[in-house]
């Protein structure tokens, strides 16, 4: 069972969401046999449309053929800039797996190797069939009394990897950033977000019908007759619309004082006595826990009208739904290509599956991601990138602090304390000081479905065995081969995995403009997540916490709401607008990370002094490589069933807007194209916070 956490990613879902004797596992078919994927290059000229104008459309402009020649692969619903990286990173990550799995040089090789040829062992996985989940479904068929209900809750959860209901996990106190306490949220949905429960409308409502044609598909691979399966897919809906409708809205969930209730544990009986919680917890490996916050109390209200409302065999179908679900990729074929076709081909628009061995090195990198990590940072991030970029970090840390000292709209007193807190930023890049230990997870090399059960165990053991101790500031929420970066409010940290400190996003080989309007660019997101909607709340030891004065605040978002608004004018699909609400943070980090990073550009560019504010490259100024450099992070296609999903869970808007919506907003980027007041991409009132 995964820790409640809540921190500020760069991407919704951009990384690596990642025995037989002496052979090499073998791949699906031949078609998905491994191959190299090309070289990924920042400043790519060629991907530019001179077509297009800039000045209407600048995502048009620097993607343009970028976007013709890169048609989504068939195993993709959407593939951009950080699909190309994932893949060379994923198939680097693979030949280190491949090597682990026939030739282990160290015990962690073994382990992790094991792992990963457990998982391409396919021939096994359609030997066995349904086989590695019986003994889940058998716990479940045993409950014969609702006040069993807890403690079988708390096995599914401790033991199985079968989650239902809700979600128990830990996280720092954000009234006391260093203490990590107990917290239980809202959970126990499968379709993406409480709006596919709730909402009427025909796509809705079609995908309902779909999804429930899928949940008795798949009780009926696992033995259910028609009549059994249909009448248990019915329990399953019937208990998921009920959870949707005491569920918070997304946009609350980003608001830290609606999502955090202290309080005694006892009050967890108050709100669902019908649920058995001192069996619950006496069956999970947390210490005693004597208060919590119950991050979601209304949803726990609504839990237990369905347990009081719901017969004994209307849970118990639930509970073997999850139990199924949760395996099925990994069972045989015929269970892993049901699972397939909702959850990718319908729900986001994939065509095919992807290639087994991807599958497996996304599913090792997941469960063993720092003892893979070890030996993939070694290969693959030399010292010297790591100096380079806190080069880099320093650049952007003083520039972010040049800007909140200019701010026309802060009075000195708030400039005071954002100042403190921007001093506190600490960083972590590439990988950890400290590796996890994985000594005590067992790893069977034919027994993948057991490999992720005890994997789970193994997780829930740890981050539940946090709890009531001082937080660990040199964690990472991130493996490293990951592309991606995040900002933790809590921790008041930034962190970049190395995964992400390669081209397109960093080349060494490439001039300073380049850089800063690439993985520049993504340090000041990082950091003015600090400062955004959310991130405000938090002061500089990631306590939430009031440093702004009230008119300051008013101030603040005064100017957020001219994001929420410009934002939510945008279409990405027809008629589907953006929800300025839930991408308002992302947003807000995208404006003023590009800010900051152009000003740390022209202040490095000063200091080199010579031609290097005048050098052009390809025709190009520096400020205009900047900017190009920056779009082309963002170039990519996506599938329509992609993109109306996203519009309902993704904080962050689609690359268009993520290039379009910034460069709008900053009036340098009109001055460097050489733009006009009152074009499109550079509109007469911009929207500007940082």
């Amino acid at each position: 069972m995964q820790t409640v956490r809540f921190a500020s990613a760069l991407v919704l879902s951009a990384g690596l969401a990642f025995a037989q004797p002496a052979a090499s596992p073998k791949p699906d078919s031949a078609s998905d046999a491994p191959v190299k994927p090309k070289a990924v290059h920042s400043f790519d000229i060629s991907s530019i449309d001179k077509t297009a104008d800039p000045c209407t459309d600048f995502y048009a402009y620097a993607c343009g053929n970028w976007r013709k020649n890169n048609p989504i692969p068939s195993d993709q619903s959407r593939w951009g800039r950080f699909n190309e990286l994932n893949e060379r990173n994923r198939y680097l990550l693979y030949e280190e797996l491949d090597r682990a799995a026939n030739d282990p040089k160290t015990a962690l090789q073994k382990q992790y190797g094991s792992f990963y040829a457990a998982c391409m062992d396919t021939d096994l996985a359609n030997r066995l069939g349904d086989k590695p989940v019986l003994p889940v479904l058998a716990k479940i068929d045993a409950l014969n009394d609702k006040k069993g209900l807890g403690a079988l809750v708390a096995d599914l959860h401790a033991h199985d990897n079968a989650n239902g209901f809700f979600e128990f996990g830990s996280s720092a106190d954000q009234k006391n950033s260093t203490m990590e306490i107990a917290e239980a949220f809202q959970g126990g949905l499968t379709l993406p977000d409480r709006d596919y429960y709730l909402l009427d409308d025909d796509r809705m409502t079609k995908i309902r019908s779909q999804y429930k044609e899928y949940v008795v598909s798949l009780f009926k691979l696992a033995g259910d007759n028609d009549d059994k399966a249909a009448s248990e897919a019915d329990a399953v809906l019937k208990i998921e619309t009920a959870l949707a409708k005491g569920s918070m809205a997304r946009v609350d969930l980003r608001d830290p004082d609606k999502r955090y209730h202290m309080s005694p544990v006892t009050d967890l009986g108050k709100l669902a006595p019908d649920f058995n919680w001192v069996a619950y917890l006496q069956g999970i490996p947390a210490p005693a826990i004597k208060t919590l916050n119950i991050g979601t109390p209304d949803f726990f209200k609504a839990m237990n009208d369905v347990i009081d409302n719901s017969s004994l065999d209307t849970i118990k179908s639930y509970l073997r739904f999850h139990a199924l679900n949760s395996s099925a990729p990994w069972l045989s074929q015929d269970f892993a290509d049901l699972n397939f076709g909702f959850f990718k081909k319908t729900l986001q628009g994939q065509d095919q599956q992807s290639a087994r061995w991807k599958r497996c090195t996304a599913l090792t990198d997941a469960n063993l991601g720092e003892a893979v990590g070890q030996d993939w940072v070694k290969e693959n991030f030399p010292p010297k990138d790591k100096a380079d970029m806190e080069k880099l970090v320093d650049a952007l840390d003083k520039a972010l602090g040049e800007d909140i000292s200019q701010l026309s709209w802060m009075t000195p007193e708030t400039k005071k304390a954002a100042e403190a807190k921007l001093a506190l930023f600490r960083r972590k890049i590439g990988y950890p000081e400290n590796w996890r230990d994985y000594s005590k997870l067992e790893v069977k090399r034919d027994d993948l479905v057991g490999n992720l059960r005890r994997a789970d165990a193994f997780e829930t053991a740890w981050e539940l065995g946090k709890i009531g101790k001082p937080v660990d500031e040199k964690e990472w929420g991130m493996t490293p081969p990951t592309v991606n970066a995040y900002y933790d409010p809590s921790n008041n940290d930034i962190n970049f995995p190395a995964g992400i400190l390669q081209p397109p996003f960093y080349d060494d080989t490439k001039d300073a403009a380049v850089n800063f309007g690439g993985i520049g660019v993504v340090i000041g997101h990082e950091m003015t997540h600090g400062f955004d909607d959310e991130g405000s709340k938090y002061d500089g030891h990631g306590n939430v916490q009031q440093w702004w004065t009230p008119n300051d605040r008013a101030a603040f978002d005064q100017r957020t709401g001219c994001e929420v608004n410009e934002y939510g004018s945008f279409e990405p699909v027809p008629g589907q607008k953006l929800n300025g609400k839930l991408t308002l943070g992302e947003n807000t980090a995208d404006n003023g990370g590009i800010r900051i990073a152009y000003r740390a550009l022209m202040s490095v560019l000063a200091e080199q002094g010579g031609d290097a504010k005048t050098k052009k490259v390809d025709g190009y100024t520096p400020e205009q490589q900047f900017f190009i450099s920056f779009a082309q992070v963002w170039c990519e296609n996506r599938t329509d069933a992609y993109s109306r999903m996203a519009v309902k869970v993704d904080p962050h808007s689609p690359g268009r807007f993520r290039t379009n919506g910034t460069v709008q907003n900053f009036d340098e980027f009109g001055k460097a194209f050489g733009c006009k007041k009152g074009q499109p991409m550079m509109p007469n009132n911009p929207c500007v916070v940082w």
